[in-house]
């Protein structure tokens, strides 16, 4: 379902097709579809080369676009002047005049389609061997290189033949599809299937193929509210139609969850590629998922308050829907939710959910320190840890990141306080980064809105293995990002009292960024809006009884003052406190020879 001002904003582009002809384009549905919604767009702006369409027009201005398809395709072999001279198009402009208008058209239609976001995908059967696996890769690699060399000739011998002019540079813009997809459609076990038989009749995307810089713009670029938790039935009202939706099977964590798309919003899928690990097919087909996520669901089977999504257990899954709005087009709405069902998921489970990061800091090569850093959305967990890296090299300090945003904590048999994580890589906000660092993983990344406040960047950055594992945590750390640092508040403080820790932990105070609908200074129960705000009395429980053997098994609380939120303070604010954490470390280390 799409919304009314969301429209083709997504093109879809068939992978198995080895593209060998400009033909194959000109003359295909989706390249008379783009000139369609092209011209829709230029009724509305009113430039003045739309002018470039009077000669296919009728007398009450109805365009006819297949004689415009016919004169495109003609443009690409023949010069623009010898096809107004033949007189076979009724172009009632001297070639000088139209030239000028069609290279505009030409340039806006081709900007047009760079701007929109463009995927691949190739129906290929899924094979568990390896090498199988590697040729369909590379065979739908190959569909995508020659796809975008067709694209980019196609153009220039348009602009040739307007203008008799070669380009006096060459440049290989990004023109093809941005992501390809390899998806099938597999048997389910009849143990593992739901009641709504339509989630077994999409297609399953099992493999991707992405083309750097990967750059999406979506509707909105911030998320608001928190999911509420309903107790009600859903899986019977709603039906995903086999062309329009996509099944991406992950790993949050332990956790089995399938995210179903809407065509529309795959920007948002394919961002899932670079922060959790992909599910097997031998997985998913034959174990029952912990989660589930259903992205641009039609607004009508939503309630008002639930119009940013919902969380809702069926038949011990659990479910968390969104409906196809330009307000929760954004990728915050797609990750938090499978967090939220994460965390509700672990509370059901008696373990302790936390917003947070999770690094194994090492000084001077000496014993390292496992940090848990604890804090709301804008706090400056991932700056302080990327601000590490700007630390002089004389510092002899490096880290490896285990939870990046979420994860869960609970104790081990020999008593020791364990975390788990839930991604293999990074939602980051670009604005906070140290300067360069976003260059430095473009290759990698996939950038969302990277024009405008809150710009992010999605990096992977571990493993699933290194994450999945329980590894031990020495400290808990608060974020504090809104005390200005001085002699009665230093970067880092250790707490002496439980219960007051435990009420800065729980009051979850923060400077909002206007990384989410908030601003100023906020307070969300344990900086955590996403399952324990929902779940409060269950997870007080839990918290309490976590800090109680915490203080018994030693294990340090304290706080860190990252400074984030002051003007000002942006980036020199992460940086002392990365300063103060390797100290603190490195004192540690010295203490305990």
């Amino acid at each position: 379902m799409k919304s009314e001002n969301n429209l083709e904003r997504t093109a879809i582009i068939k992978g198995d097709l080895k593209f060998t002809s400009i033909g194959q384009i000109i003359k295909s549905d989706q390249f008379i579809k783009l000139i369609k919604t092209f011209i829709k767009e230029l009724d509305v702006k009113k430039p003045y080369f739309i002018r470039t369409l009077e000669p296919f027009q009728n007398e009450i201005g109805e365009f006819n676009e297949r004689e415009f398809i016919d004169f495109v395709y003609l443009l690409n072999i023949n010069s623009l002047d010898e096809i107004i001279r033949s007189g076979y198009f009724d172009i009632q402009f001297t070639y000088e005049e139209y030239s000028q208008l069609f290279l505009e058209f030409l340039e806006g239609f081709y900007n047009y389609w760079r701007g929109i976001q463009r995927f691949m995908i190739k129906m290929d059967s899924y094979s568990p061997d390896e090498s199988t696996k590697r040729s369909k890769v590379f065979s739908l690699a190959s569909n995508n290189d020659a796809f975008r060399k067709m694209v980019l000739d196609l153009y220039r011998n348009i602009h040739f033949n307007v203008t008799g002019k070669s380009f006096s540079i060459y440049r290989q813009l990004p023109s093809g599809a941005q992501v390809a997809f390899l998806a099938d459609h597999f048997e389910f076990d009849r143990e593992v299937k739901s009641k709504n038989d339509s989630l077994y009749q999409i297609p399953y995307i099992w493999e991707a193929v992405f083309e750097p810089p990967v750059i999406f713009y979506t509707q909105s670029n911030k998320r608001d509210g928190v999911f509420p938790v309903k107790d009600k039935r859903i899986l019977q009202k709603f039906y995903l139609a086999n062309d329009e939706w996509f099944g991406i099977p992950l790993k949050v964590g332990r956790l089995l969850a399938i995210v179903y798309v809407q065509k529309e919003y795959l920007a948002l899928g394919a961002g899932l590629f670079n922060l959790f690990e992909m599910a097997k097919p031998e997985e998913f087909t034959k174990e029952k998922p912990d989660a589930a996520v259903f992205f641009g669901l039609d607004e009508s089977i939503f309630e008002e308050d639930e119009k940013l999504g919902f969380v809702a257990k069926e038949d011990d899954v659990y479910y968390g829907l969104l409906p196809a709005l330009p307000q929760i087009d954004y990728f915050g709405y797609m990750k938090k939710m499978l967090l939220t069902l994460h965390n509700v998921i672990q509370i059901e489970n008696k373990a302790l959910p936390v917003h947070g990061a999770f690094a194994k800091i090492r000084v001077h090569g000496k014993k390292s320190a496992n940090i848990m850093l604890i804090g709301d959305s804008g706090a400056g967990k991932s700056e302080t840890l990327e601000a590490i890296n700007k630390l002089p090299k004389d510092c002899a300090c490096d880290f490896d990141i285990l939870i990046d945003d979420m994860g869960s904590l609970h104790f081990n048999k020999e008593g020791d306080l364990m975390a788990v994580g839930t991604e293999i890589g990074a939602f980051v906000r670009l604005d906070d980064l140290q300067p360069g660092y976003a260059y430095n993983t473009m290759d990698r990344s996939i950038f969302m809105n990277p024009n405008i406040v809150n710009a992010r960047v999605i990096v992977p950055q571990m493993t699933y293995e290194e994450i999945a594992k329980s590894t031990r945590v020495d400290f808990v750390f608060y974020i504090n990002n809104y005390e200005k640092i001085d002699d009665t508040a230093p970067p880092i403080e250790l707490f002496d009292d439980l219960d007051a820790a435990y009420e800065v932990f729980s009051e979850g105070k923060r400077m909002a960024k206007g990384t989410t609908g908030e601003v100023g200074m906020t307070k969300t129960y344990f900086a955590n809006p996403f399952g324990a705000v929902q779940l409060k009395e269950e997870h007080e429980k839990i918290a309490k009884k976590t800090f109680r053997k915490m203080q018994e098994t030693g294990v340090k609380i304290g706080m860190i003052r990252t400074q984030l939120g002051i003007p000002g303070c942006e980036q020199d604010g992460p940086y002392i406190a990365a300063e103060a954490l390797v100290a603190f470390i490195d004192q540690l280390n010295s203490e305990k020879k």
